[in-house]
C-alpha cells in the first residue's frame, strides 16, 4: 500500500511537471497561445508580472534613503519625497504600481476561474497563483506600515488586534495561536520599534524571497503545459507564443510603462486621500475620522463593519479553503458555471470596492 501512494504522488507530480517538456523547444518556440474571445485575458498575467517587477525596481531604490526605525522613518520619507532628485516620482511609481500590480492580479484571478484554467494538469499552477494571491496581500499590509505616519501605525493596530480576535472563536489551546501570531509579529506589548523593523524585514526580505520562489514554480507550470485553452472543445485559431505574443506583450508592458509614469509625474499617490496622510505618528495624537484601509481591502473592511467578526471571519475562511481547492471541488463543473461564478465574485469585488462607503451607510445610516 505505502508503495503505492508513493507511485501515486510521483505519478502525480510528473504528470504536473512533465520534465520532458522543459526545454527552450517546448516551452517558447513550439508553445502556442490560443486566440479566441477572452484572449485579452492571457496579457494580464504578464502585466502583474510587469508591475511586480517596477516594484522590486523602485522599492531598490528606496532602500538607499529609507531609515526603519520610529525615530528616522517619517523623517527618511519626507527626505526622499521632497529632497532626492527624481524621489517623488519614484515614491509614486512604487505606490502605484501596487494598487496596479493587486487589481491585475484580482483580474488575472477571476478570468483563470471563469476559463476553468485550473483543470487538469494545472492545478499547482493555480494553487501557486493563489499563494501568490495572498503573498501580495501580505505586500500591502507590510508596507502600509513603513512611512510610520498616524493612519499607518493605527491601522497596523487594528488589523494586528483583529488576528487576535479570531481565538475567541477557536477551540483549547487553539484559542492561543493568533495571540502568539499577533505577539510575534508585533514583537512587543505595543506597535513600536520592533514592529516596524519586523514589518520592514517581512516587506522586504522574508515576502520577496517567498514570490520569487512561488512565481518561479507559477511560471515554470504555464511554461511546461501552455495557456489554459480557456474554451470548450479544440482550440480553433492559435499564434505562436514567439514571437507573436512575445511582441504583443512587450508592447503591452510600454504602453503600461508610459501610463505609468505619466500618471506617477503628474498625480501623486496620496493626492486622493481626503486626509493629511503625512502627519507623523503620535502616540498621544488621535487617527483621523473616516479612515478606511487601501482600496484592496474593502472586500473585507465593509463586511467588518457591517457583520458580526465571527461570520466575517468563518466566511474568509471558507472562501480561501475553496479557492484552494477549486481544482478538485469544481472538477466536473463546465465552464459555463464558472463563468457565472467568477462574475459573481467580480460584481462582489467591483460593487464592494466602487460602492461600499455607499452599502454601508444604506444599512447603517452613516458613521
Amino acid at each position: 500500500m505505502a508503495r503505492g501512494t508513493v507511485a501515486k504522488c510521483l505519478e502525480f507530480i510528473a504528470e504536473r511537471f512533465p520534465i520532458e517538456k522543459a526545454d527552450f523547444h517546448s516551452m517558447v518556440t513550439k508553445k502556442t497561445v490560443p486566440v479566441h474571445g477572452m484572449s485579452w485575458a492571457y496579457y494580464v498575467g504578464g502585466l502583474t508580472l510587469f508591475f511586480f517587477l517596477v516594484q522590486v525596481a523602485t522599492g531598490l531604490l528606496l532602500l538607499f534613503y529609507y531609515q526603519p526605525t520610529v525615530s528616522d522613518a517619517y523623517a527618511s520619507v519626507e527626505y526622499i519625497t521632497r529632497q532626492v532628485p527624481g524621489g517623488a516620482l519614484v515614491r509614486n511609481m512604487h505606490a502605484w504600481s501596487s494598487s496596479c500590480m493587486i487589481l491585475c492580479l484580482l483580474v488575472h484571478f477571476v478570468t483563470t476561474m471563469g476559463m476553468k484554467a485550473f483543470g487538469r494538469p494545472r492545478e499547482l499552477t493555480w494553487i501557486s497563483g493563489v499563494l501568490l494571491l495572498l503573498i501580495t496581500f501580505g505586500f500591502g499590509f507590510t508596507g502600509y506600515l513603513l512611512p510610520w505616519h498616524q493612519i499607518a501605525v493605527n491601522a497596523t493596530k487594528v488589523g494586528l488586534q483583529s488576528i487576535e480576535l479570531v481565538g475567541a472563536y477557536l477551540p483549547g489551546e487553539l484559542s492561543r495561536l493568533p495571540t502568539i501570531i499577533r505577539e510575534t509579529i508585533q514583537g512587543e506589548p505595543s506597535v513600536g520599534q520592533s514592529t516596524l523593523s519586523r514589518f520592514y524585514a517581512i516587506h522586504v526580505i522574508v515576502l520577496p524571497l517567498t514570490v520569487f520562489a512561488v512565481l518561479g514554480l507559477h511560471l515554470l507550470s504555464v511554461q511546461l503545459h501552455g495557456m489554459s485553452p480557456g474554451v470548450n472543445g479544440q482550440v480553433r485559431r492559435s499564434e505562436k507564443f514567439l514571437p507573436f505574443f512575445i511582441i504583443k506583450d512587450l508592447g503591452v508592458w510600454g504602453i503600461a510603462f508610459l501610463v505609468l509614469f505619466t500618471v506617477a509625474l503628474c498625480v501623486p499617490f496620496e493626492s486622493f486621500f481626503s486626509f493629511a496622510l503625512f502627519a507623523p505618528y503620535d502616540a498621544l495624537g488621535s487617527t483621523p475620522e473616516g479612515i478606511k484601509p487601501e482600496w484592496y481591502f474593502f472586500f473585507v473592511y465593509y463586511p467588518l463593519e457591517l457583520l458580526p467578526f465571527w461570520a466575517v471571519a468563518a466566511a474568509q475562511t471558507a472562501g480561501i479553503g475553496l479557492v484552494f481547492a477549486a481544482p478538485w471541488i469544481f472538477r466536473e463543473s463546465s465552464r459555463k458555471t464558472m463563468t457565472a461564478l467568477a462574475s459573481a465574485v467580480a460584481c462582489y469585488l467591483v460593487a464592494i470596492t466602487l460602492f461600499g462607503s455607499v452599502i454601508y451607510t444604506f444599512f447603517k445610516g452613516g458613521r
